[in-house]
């Protein structure tokens, strides 16, 4: 499925680029790894790779699937009367899924709350991981230009 210098997302985490499969033996058993270099953290992940259709790592968004997206940011409805805590989990389960829609989603309603009051720690800390997961793949899709980042309002 994923090969050495794809870029990738790791929900929780971000984009990041495969940069080698390699075999590691662990318990005395032998098996290859996807070593990923996350771009956020300059962090380097190694993932079994026979654990990877498990792990919800996905290819990054194409520039058709981003129009889409950037639509839904730019005029999705927010839903504003659940309370802090439910509001909390659902926008948590959002990021947890690491598709792009539904972290686009979690910072267009936290950056429209933000407007008309103060964050509390917990989503302002949830809208800045959100929003730098966010930014992370929109500078790896192939095509996107400066003009569409800045379509979304972030930049």
């Amino acid at each position: 499925m994923f090969q050495v210098g794809d870029n990738i997302i790791y929900p929780m985490h971000g984009a990041g680029r495969i940069m080698a499969i390699e075999e590691r033996e662990f318990s005395g058993k032998k098996q290859d790894y996807f070593v990923i270099k996350m771009s956020i953290s300059n962090m380097q992940v190694m993932i079994p790779t026979r654990k990877i259709s498990n792990s919800r790592i996905r290819p990054v968004t194409d520039l058709l699937a981003l129009k889409h997206i950037i639509h839904i940011f730019q005029h999705g409805e927010s839903d504003r009367l659940l309370p802090w805590k439910q509001r909390y989990k659902v926008n948590t389960e959002k990021i947890r899924t690491g598709e792009m829609k539904e972290g686009a989603e979690v910072v267009r309603d936290l950056m429209r709350m933000k407007k008309e009051k103060a964050l509390n720690a917990s989503e302002k800390k949830m809208l800045a991981d959100a929003y730098e997961f966010l930014i992370s793949e929109l500078h790896l899709i192939k095509g996107i230009t400066e003009n569409q980042i800045n379509s979304f309002g972030l930049s």
